[in-house]
């Protein structure tokens, strides 16, 4: 039982590092750290289609890799 959950971590962590690199960047070099205070004060569009598919993927298997982190220590503690 220990190995299945190592390995679902493992699947996890793979995931979670595809789902990051896949994202667009927030800002493209100077001039994103320049504009990227004007976006913030007067608002920015809302992600849409595939950018929102892949923040909402990247919070879920956030939310599995951390709680899937916690029953393999718990799991291999025992």
């Amino acid at each position: 039982m220990e190995i299945f959950w190592k390995i679902l971590l493992v699947i996890f962590a793979v995931g979670l590092i595809s789902v990051v690199l896949l994202q667009k960047g927030k800002s493209a070099g100077l001039s994103g750290a320049i504009t990227g205070g004007a976006e913030h004060l007067f608002g920015k569009q809302k992600a849409r289609g595939l950018d929102l598919f892949l923040q909402r993927l990247t919070v879920g298997l956030a939310a599995g890799f951390f709680i899937l982190a916690l029953v393999v220590a718990y799991v291999v503690k025992i």
